[in-house]
């Protein structure tokens, strides 16, 4: 049984805030009137009306005794009744008879059969993609509701979605089984059973992830895939179960043991295990293409060093060998500057500088070894390492091969030049010499336009026409079909980050019906024409703007050569007044243990309810609030179970905390809980002073890990050695998402997943980010997704500024604008469709946004869905700089946002303190639930040190201070200072008094100055 907790099934709060009885409980002059002529005495009136107003607000008819009595007494003074009016019905006659009278005024259909008829076939539908009975429940709702359904009882609905997953279920699980052979079962059963010797299952194999990438475990994980392909086609067995079931049956496999698993019954437990093995196939496939990007990339790495190496060493040599030259030159001058002198003739001046020439190299060992000198050091000029990585290339080779036997590769545009390359060198793989033709036999020449200078100089030799030198091309073609993967301009079959993106894209004839609406919820246009017409007016109008405004710009500052300057301006400095009010709120707030937090905010906020097993019954564990505040403590401070165990007096045993853990809490429901934390915290009257949640920052800090994995790699940007806590923070502080991406990663790839993941009430209308948001495409997907993009601007004197028009001509800022650089409309209205159908298939879920941006990065030019967000990106961002040049203010709040964002870091670093910050683990999925958790405590924190400061403020206006918003606006919840981190710990779960979330303030003195 689902709990109604996990729910959408409205019901009454605890406690009702003040404002939500004003605003909802409220009847209006009309509804009086209406409710005055339809009974006879007072207390029919007012039960009425109260019937009326939860009816309102619920959906459907509450006990009377359900009814808070605050809603009660609130209807009650705005009908002017005296308090000793009752609310109640003296027969069961009377209270039918008010409702129907609701209904009728509402418009709802009363009719149970058919409610219950709608709601089974939304659940049934909904259920071939979800499995969460709590999920089934809240499409029920809404679809019950959009058709003014009167609501069901939560009971009936409860059990129909138990029902009715049970049924789609084991539809697929006999499915599944009915598509496989007796050998193909058997083989699943076997991966069930221990060997003799060991202690695990092969089951047990598959849920662990990929190690470091050495050489070695790159061939161990090749053999892992090959292995794995060999149980079976589980893509035949699932091909009519969609995706996030089988994912969902995997993560349910994983997270059980094997005794756990015998328990199912046969059909069942052989599709929780296809489904394991399944996405162990397509984990594996996406881990050997990231390892051999890696391996490629270490190949690079050793070739330029090994090049350094060359330098350093031959330097001496270089500069012998420039002496000599110069005692050439030398004699030339002396034999030049005599003749002229002696009036000799050319020939004799010749012979005489030959001589004088000749003599150095003669002194130098001849003209033959000055001659081999001379070519060993010019061979590794111009930053060419390409010839080098062949001797680290050759312990790969067989490797590398094999790679290419295990992966299917397909090109996701009209170039396949890599790909045929590929097939080359497969074609050549048995050759041995040092050269090989550059024709296979009856074939055309091998096409190699796709190199660089530098390989083309590399893969053939001079006076050797009609030959590659082979295993020069075998590195040169692998370092392309690595390249090409990381862009995505070759996708690896049966993969999920590595597959191909536009085998995600919805159709343009299907975009086409969805484009109307979309756009109109965006706020963009909805034709090609449109969408022009407002970039361009935008771009004309900032161009005009700035323009007229440098005069009076004290800041920006063009000179005579053309070259910009912008003042920096300094931050407003904090006033007395901003400064003594935190003083003093600081003194007010009381010493409090970091496990009081999270009790406290569990109560008060309920985010716990999230938790549970991923079958979506309710735990069956004591004290659930108690339990889950244990886990999200343990795993936000990055203790561990262990460790924590130790310090719980009277506490939990390891075995408690991790069980739970592991099988209750996914990064799904951690993202639910926190926006659980978020949208209390918005309820909070001081977070108006602080922001209102329509400017998110985007930033990334880097954390240590554990080194045996494929996520961990040395920081080029932090300099530390893990991966990078990638979050959306809002500018009231709060974090909206977080991800955890490796340190090789281009951060802005993820600049809008948090935004289209985060579940939180808030919607974000301004993104900031750091200087890696300048991307082009970035800002064409924003301009796409009705998204504001302010990024950091970095080195801004080096960004192209685009004239919407070639003979767009400015008095003042022409000189910022390239000569050339005009936007290209005609390419973006050409590939309008292309655009929708892209944005589209992100906001249905089908494609990730990061997935596109990694298509788009700068290293992809083979497509023309690059070049058209590309120009879009060049409109949109010119506008950004424009403003940036002219808005002060804006320059402002980009810096405050992202400075928040870099605060948040500081704060939930500090709340990391086990292990010393770094995550003991080297399984990916769960360092990145490390970090959510990490996310989950700091706003916990964050929210109850808001919920404080209102308290210390409200106390203070109590003592006869005075309390001004805009110096309550300098406030911030990260305060530190009251809270424990260290000792031994208590599990309080009593209930605390109410959160304060009113606040009153004094009004602005006009002498009042502060910074917000």
């Amino acid at each position: 049984m689902a709990s109604i907790d996990r729910t959408a099934y409205p019901r009454f709060k605890k406690s009702v805030p003040p404002q939500e009885l004003y605003d909802v409980f409220t009847p209006s002059p009309k509804e009086i009137e209406w409710a005055q002529r339809a009974t006879r005495s007072d207390e029919h009136l007012l039960a009425l009306v109260v019937q009326l107003k939860a009816f309102q607000r619920l959906g459907y008819f509450p006990r009377m005794d359900e009814v808070p009595d605050a809603v009660v007494g609130h209807v009650r003074s705005r009908l002017d009744l005296a308090a000793d009016v009752e609310c109640a019905h003296d027969s069961d006659r009377t209270r039918r008879h008010h409702r129907a009278l609701v209904r009728d005024r509402q418009g709802v259909n009363s009719d149970r059969e058919a409610a219950r008829v709608l709601a089974e076939e939304t659940m049934r539908a909904e259920a071939r993609v979800k499995d969460n009975p709590a999920d089934l429940i809240n499409v029920a709702l809404e679809e019950l509701t959009r058709n003014s359904f009167e609501l069901p009882g939560f009971t009936v609905l409860d059990k129909m979605a138990a029902r009715v997953r049970a049924e789609v279920n084991y539809e697929f699980f006999f499915g599944i089984t009915k598509r496989m052979g007796d050998d193909d079962i058997a083989r699943m059963e076997g991966l069930l059973q221990v060997p003799a010797g060991r202690r695990t299952s092969p089951a047990d194999d598959l849920k662990q992830s990929a190690r470091r990438p050495s050489l070695s475990r790159f061939k161990q994980h090749l053999r892992h895939l090959r292995d794995l392909d060999l149980l079976g086609p589980t893509q035949v067995w699932l091909e009519e179960v969609p995706k996030a079931k089988v994912e969902h049956f995997a993560a349910e496999a994983r997270v059980l043991d094997i005794s756990q698993l015998r328990k199912f019954n046969d059909d069942k437990r052989i599709a929780l295990v296809v489904s394991l093995v399944h996405v162990a196939r397509v984990r594996a496939r996406d881990e050997v293409a990231g390892m051999f990007c890696r391996r490629m990339a270490a190949i690079h790495k050793k070739g330029r060093e090994r090049l350094q190496e060359i330098r350093e060493r031959q330097r001496a040599e270089t500069e012998r060998l420039w002496g000599v030259f110069g005692r050439m030159l030398s004699g030339a001058r002396e034999a030049h500057a005599h003749g002229e002198a002696a009036a000799w003739a050319e020939s004799a001046v010749c012979e005489r500088a030959g001589e004088l020439m000749l003599k150095p190299l003669a002194d130098a060992g001849g003209v033959a070894k000055v001659s081999q000198e001379h070519e060993e050091i010019s061979a590794h000029h111009g930053n060419n390492y390409t010839g080098l990585m062949a001797g680290f290339y050759r312990s790969h080779r067989a490797a590398l091969f094999e790679l290419l036997e295990v992966l299917e590769l397909k090109p996701t545009s009209a170039d396949d030049s890599v790909l045929r390359a590929v097939a080359f060198i497969r074609a050549n793989r048995h050759l041995r010499g040092e050269y090989v033709p550059d024709h296979l036999e009856g074939c055309e020449a091998l096409d190699t336009s796709f190199v660089s200078e530098h390989w083309a100089k590399t893969i053939r030799e001079r006076g050797r026409p009609g030959v590659f030198v082979r295993r020069q091309l075998e590195v040169c073609v692998f370092s392309y079909l690595a390249s090409e993967l990381r862009t995505g301009d070759v996708a690896v079959v049966g993969a999920d980050s590595y597959a191909s993106f536009l085998d995600q894209l919805m159709s343009a004839e299907e975009a086409q019906g969805k484009i109307a609406a979309y756009c109109a919820e965006a706020g963009i246009p909805d034709t090609a024409d449109g969408l022009c017409d407002m970039v361009r007016g935008l771009l004309d109008a900032h161009a005009a703007r700035t323009d007229a405004a440098y005069p009076d710009n004290a800041d920006l500052a063009i000179d005579e050569d053309g070259v910009p300057t912008l003042k920096r301006r300094r931050g407003r400095e904090r006033t007395a007044s901003a400064l003594a009010l935190e003083a003093a709120v600081t003194e007010r707030m009381d010493e409090v243990g970091l496990l009081d937090i999270v009790t406290r905010t569990a109560h008060w906020i309920g985010w716990y309810r999230h938790f549970g097993p991923l079958s979506g019954s309710d735990p069956k564990i004591k004290d659930p609030l108690g339990r889950y505040s244990v886990i999200g403590f343990t795993y936000g401070t990055n203790l561990g179970p262990h460790q924590m165990s130790r310090h719980l007096r009277g506490g939990l045993s390891p075995h408690e905390i991790a069980g739970p853990a592991r099988e209750h809490v996914t990064a799904h429901k951690l993202n639910r809980a926190s926006a659980d934390v978020v949208n209390a915290f918005s309820c909070l009257d001081v977070t108006y002073w602080w922001g209102d949640g329509s400017r998110v920052g985007a930033d990334g800090t880097q954390i240590d890990t554990w080194d045996d994995n494929l996520l961990a790699e040395t920081s080029v940007r932090y300099g530390g050695y893990g991966g990078i806590a990638y979050r959306h923070i809002a500018d009231s502080y709060i974090a909206l998402f977080s991800h955890f991406i490796p340190c090789g990663v281009w951060e802005a790839v993820y600049i809008f997943e948090g935004l289209l993941r985060q579940e939180s009430g808030l919607e974000p209308e301004t993104l900031h980010a750091d200087t890696q948001g300048q991307s082009l495409p970035a800002f064409g997907l924003a301009a796409l997704l009705g998204v504001e993009l302010l990024p950091r601007i970095r080195n801004w004197k080096d960004l192209v500024f685009y004239r919407p028009s070639a003979n767009a001509r400015y008095r003042h800022i022409d000189a910022l604008f390239g000569e050339d650089a005009v936007i290209n409309w005609k390419l973006i209205r050409t590939h309008w469709i292309d655009l929708m159908r892209t944005v589209l298939s992100i906001k249905e879920g089908r494609l990730s946004s990061s997935v596109l941006l990694r298509r788009l990065s700068n290293e992809s030019k083979k497509n023309r869905l690059y070049r058209a967000f590309r120009e879009l990106g060049r409109a949109m961002r010119t506008t950004v700089l424009l403003r940036y040049l002219n808005e002060p203010e804006l320059r402002e709040g980009i810096t405050a946002v992202t400075n928040r964002v870099e605060a948040f870091h500081g704060f939930s670093s500090w709340l990391r303190f086990g292990n010393n910050g770094t995550l003991a683990d080297n399984d990916p999925d769960h360092m990145e639930l490390l970090v959510k958790f990490n996310e989950l405590l700091a706003n916990c924190v964050i929210f109850y040190n808001a919920v404080a400061i209102t308290a210390a403020l409200t106390q203070l206006r109590n003592e006869g201070h005075r309390v001004y918003g805009p110096d309550v606006a300098c406030l911030a919840p990260y305060m530190s200072a009251h809270i424990r981190r260290f000792g031994d710990y208590v599990l309080d779960v009593s209930p605390p008094g109410a959160a304060q979330a009113h606040l009153e303030l004094d009004e602005t003195d006009q002498t009042q100055e502060s910074t917000r």
